[in-house]
């Protein structure tokens, strides 16, 4: 694919530039939900080790680092950098039997390409270059042959098969070929798809992981003859999660692989070719991966995230004896680099000198992303390809922060949440010469009189099956560097395994830090009904955490969202849904409409909608003001969904939160009396602030002709800035020069229903790690009257909705028992009804909302 000019960083790019094209990375896999497999599968950019293969004599290693390959020995500590390609960044080695060359992946932001390395004379070419995502490219013992996975020609993960030698890949072919499973998929594709595999030691055989016929899960383990792939064998059933990678040993006799196996960290099991019941090889709270047996079968490596003495679960990587368990750290302490290096050190105060966390991305002029050894590498989950040849990688820096970068111009970009102007500057440096920068860090705050605000994320998962092992006390530094000071882990389900159960608690984590407040709240799962945030619960964590999936023992559709709201208010909770919606849904078009949100919102179980959120801002916005119009006092909230140890999210932590006027107290309970009360607004980026005479959000005044004062402090520049009555725009304020502060204030005649103060951007802004900016205020509610002149047509709309939702439900076969398929349908029946007769009453003024 021929690109067009790009910038190396976001922050060099103009902001606000106007219809910018953002996309998801790896956008030409055809999966879903891909903030998962390009985590748990895909190879990330880390600052520590994520694969490894040995040498052939079992006394070295090359393995992936910060973007390069890498060759050390067991018993040294010094490494030596094997590759270093420009804009691209390296991973997955496999090194030939005879030690003289190795092949891997080098990813360019476009695509995941193969590649191969003399390890002699140090020259790579390239093996593919098809644009597709190649991975996991493994050598056959004689290394005549190799394998992998790509996603050529069908967008899907599937398992290819070559003839390789000095001059590249010969007859290369799908082994397996593509298959349609007959079962419904949520997280996976309606394909089949084949991973992980390795070589049989003869080189007769090939392991892998398969999916056929599995709703759940990447799959179990098989086994197919390389000249015969008819014959393929199941292993072994079991949850794999994108990494079993199964491995077997030298002689044959054994299956090394990766699973949680009923736990929730995974770890390394031990079956055989036969499939063996299988027992574990190692125990542990954080997880193993990536395990790779020595030429000689006495050792194993392995990839591990282990929090360390500094409550860190970053990357590493260790060696193990298979007899024994004596382990080794493979630390890098020295390294010789390719290319000459310095000392960059960063130093970062806020308005009263003092130090302060914050996000940084360090680009170098290499065009390739920097971090401090330690720290956790994330990257954003899409970017403009005309702005940026990759991704934006970043890092949370508790200063003074030091890095090596190559010699040249290094760019750099510090931002500390919404209230403080980004800085930026480039630097030049020169080797061996040590430069010291202070990132001097200006205040943008919204005046005084709109509220004295603290800013919250509903949603964040702390661990939720990725590179890094979080921790209560990580998670507060990861708040404290975005200015963030209430953080919501919500406790949820990655498929079989809870991986933050042991963490909940109904009261605020001891981890805590005093200007970042760490919670545990709980998501409730369900791929019908749509999710749920439970915050503040009093009493328990919620079981089940799911209902609705498919092909499994809790199949069921029943407990619906309404139970599960009875349940969580029944502890004090607020319950809110979040991530609504990616589109408009449409009654007369959509396939299928199951979501529960207007049926739960009329029977009062809604205390809050994330209306920004990881979703479409605008789309929900629309469905979020019908409900306005019929009169139902639904606050914003706002959550990232952060998976917080992700390397790669749509984050970071804070991305979306909610501002609360709560007098500038920070506990749980006045943050939450503010969120229910509506006294808040929601942003991705700018700051909002609006008054109407003397009311703020969430209050009530008469209509009538009013004064409105408005304010915008935003750290992007913001193309639209409107006042919307009843879904309706009222009022354009033109910005100016200035599309980052900007106050007003005049008069406005309104009748009732309810004003807020929106700001947006057409398309994408690269400084902001969403899909555009988007800004909201909640409203500020007008007279008595609880409903616009378009309630009529908003409850019928409602009303059809909810007829498609229960033709969804009704087709269901798989509740329980005729009672719980009664009471799921009696539920929505009534909440039909209730907007049907809104629908044909127009002279009342009050919702039929029941009150709890």
């Amino acid at each position: 694919m021929t690109r067009r000019a790009t910038l190396a960083l976001a922050l060099l790019a103009c902001a606000g530039a106007a219809q910018a094209a953002r996309e998801s990375v790896l956008r030409q896999v055809d999966l879903p939900h891909n903030y998962y497999w390009r985590e748990l599968y895909v190879p990330q950019l880390t600052t520590g080790p994520d694969f490894a293969s040995f040498t052939p004599e079992s006394d070295a290693l090359i393995y992936s680092m910060g973007g390069s390959l890498w060759r050390q020995r067991i018993d040294s500590d010094t490494a030596t950098e094997l590759t270093h390609a420009p804009r691209s960044y390296d991973n997955q080695p496999d090194v030939a039997r005879d030690g003289r060359s190795a092949v891997f992946t080098r990813y360019d932001g476009n695509a995941v390409e193969l590649w191969q390395l003399d390890l002699t004379t140090g020259r790579e070419h390239a093996l593919t270059s098809d644009g597709a995502v190649n991975l996991e490219p493994r050598l056959s013992p004689d290394a005549r042959h190799i394998t992998w996975v790509s996603t050529q020609g069908t967008g899907h993960f599937n398992l290819f098969i070559a003839d390789i030698d000095a001059n590249g890949l010969h007859h290369a072919r799908p082994l397996l070929g593509e298959r349609k499973t007959t079962l419904d998929r949520y997280y996976y594709s309606a394909f089949d798809h084949a991973i992980n595999p390795s070589w049989s030691p003869d080189g007769k055989t090939i392991y892998y992981v398969s999916n056929p016929e599995i709703a759940w899960g990447t799959g179990d383990l098989w086994s197919v003859p390389v000249t015969d792939p008819s014959k393929r064998t199941k292993v072994l059933s079991e949850e794999t999660s994108w990494n079993a990678r199964p491995e077997p040993n030298p002689d044959g006799r054994r299956l090394l692989y990766t699973s949680y196996h009923g736990r929730q960290w995974q770890q390394l099991w031990l079956t055989t070719p036969e499939g063996a019941a299988p027992l574990p090889l190692t125990f542990g709270d954080f997880d193993r991966r990536n395990a790779r047996w020595s030429p000689d079968g006495k050792r194993i490596a392995y990839i591990d995230n282990q929090p360390s003495s500094g409550d860190v679960g970053n990357t590493a990587l260790r060696v193990v004896t298979a007899l024994g368990g004596a382990t080794t750290t493979i630390q890098p302490i020295h390294r010789h680099y390719k290319t000459p290096r310095t000392r960059l050190v960063l130093d970062i105060v806020d308005e009263h000198g003092e130090r302060t966390p914050a996000r940084v991305a360090v680009i170098g002029p290499d065009g390739r992303a920097y971090a401090p050894d330690d720290a956790w590498m994330h990257a954003d989950d899409g970017f403009d390809p005309a702005l940026q040849s990759t991704e934006t990688h970043y890092f949370h820096c508790a200063p003074p922060c030091a890095l090596d970068v190559p010699a040249g111009s290094v760019k750099l970009w510090v931002q500390h949440g919404f209230a403080y102007a980004p800085w930026r500057k480039t630097v030049d440096v020169s080797a061996g010469h040590d430069v010291s920068l202070r990132a001097a860090l200006v205040p943008q705050p919204l005046p005084a009189a709109f509220g004295d605000w603290i800013s919250a994320d509903l949603h964040i998962h702390m661990n939720y099956g990725g590179h890094y092992r979080n921790t209560p006390a990580n998670l507060a530094r990861q708040a404290r560097a975005e200015d963030l000071d209430l953080a919501y882990d919500l406790v949820v389900n990655k498929e079989e395994r809870i991986p933050d159960i042991a963490a909940f608690r109904t009261d605020a984590d001891p981890a805590s830090l005093p200007r970042s407040l760490v919670l545990h709240g709980q998501e409730y799962h369900t791929s019908f009904w749509g999710h749920l945030g439970l915050l503040n619960l009093g009493d328990h964590f919620i079981t089940p955490d799911f209902s609705a999936y498919r092909h499994t023992a809790m199949a069921s559709p029943y407990p619906h969202n309404g139970v599960i709201a009875d349940l969580a208010h029944a502890q004090g909770g607020l319950v809110g849904y979040v991530h609504p919606f990616d589109t408009l849904p449409d009654p007369a078009h959509d396939a299928v409409l199951s979501n529960e949100l207007p049926a739960d919102v009329i029977n009062g179980k809604v205390d809050y909608i994330e209306v920004i959120g990881f979703s479409d801002h605008k789309a929900t916005a629309q469905v979020w003001y019908r409900l306005l119009n019929l009169g139902f006092h639904l606050p914003t909230g706002a959550g990232t969904d952060a998976m917080a140890n992700y390397a790669s999210l749509r984050g970071p932590v804070g991305l979306n939160r909610v501002f609360l006027d709560t007098g500038g107290k920070r506990d749980a309970a006045t943050a939450m009396g503010a969120l229910k009360a509506g006294r808040s607004f929601a942003s991705n980026g700018p700051l909002l602030g609006l008054l109407l005479d003397d009311a703020k959000p969430g209050d009530t005044i008469t209509t009538g002709r009013h004064h409105y004062r408005v304010a915008l402090r935003s750290p992007v520049a913001v193309e639209h800035l409107e006042l919307v009555h009843n879904g309706q725009v009222v009022k354009v304020f033109e910005l100016g020069s200035n599309h980052q502060t900007f106050d007003d204030e005049g008069d406005i005649d309104l009748d009732g229903g309810w004003l807020l103060l929106r700001a947006w951007n057409d398309g994408a802004d690269p400084q902001v790690l969403d899909i555009y900016p988007y800004a909201t205020t909640n409203p500020v509610w007008l007279g008595d009257r609880g409903r616009t002149p378009s309630a009529h047509d908003d409850a019928a709309w409602f009303a059809d909705w909810l007829t498609r939702t229960i033709e969804a439900a009704t087709a269901r076969d798989d509740y329980n028992t005729a009672e719980e398929k009664r009471a799921t349908l009696d539920y929505l029946s009534q909440a039909r009804e209730a907007y049907r007769a809104m629908a044909g009453n127009q002279t009342s003024n009050e919702p039929t909302r029941s009150s709890r």
